[in-house]
């Protein structure tokens, strides 16, 4: 018996998988060769590649710029407000409204900056916030 389960494992997670993971392999290293990632343990390739999933949400706070605002400004200071009080998950929402991604990038959060701006709309009452995830910038009506 056991050599039948010892068998039977081995063709269900090596033998049966060989050629699609032969095939993904190759179009890996294509992508990304071997001499670039092998500098990297496992858990640093795969923040290189998914990103950071932890944060410390106060950094992010500091690396914000701000563009017709000042930290002072009513807007600003409600905006952090609400968004200390919101848990974790919501946070990670709004990263991904944001940036498209609800992780940051590998290089990490203390190089991670964006912008809130003021859209400058005629009647902010009638505006919703809205992002160009490419540049990082939130616009927020006042």
């Amino acid at each position: 018996r056991k050599e039948f389960v010892d068998l039977y494992v081995n063709y269900v997670f090596n033998k049966s998988v060989r050629k699609p993971f032969e095939d993904f392999m190759q179009g890996f290293l294509r992508g990304c060769p071997a001499r670039t990632w092998k500098m990297f343990l496992p858990v640093e390739l795969q923040t290189v590649l998914q990103g950071h999933t932890e944060f410390d949400w106060r950094l992010l706070e500091k690396n914000v710029e701000y563009r017709q605002y000042k930290t002072s400004d009513r807007t600003i200071r409600n905006f952090w407000a609400v968004f200390d009080k919101l848990p974790e998950e919501k946070k990670k929402m709004f990263l991904a409204f944001l940036s498209g991604s609800d992780r940051i990038p590998g290089f990490g959060l203390e190089y991670f900056k964006f912008f809130i701006a003021d859209p400058q709309t005629k009647n902010p009452d009638e505006t919703y916030p809205s992002a160009s995830t490419c540049s990082r910038i939130l616009f927020l009506p006042r």
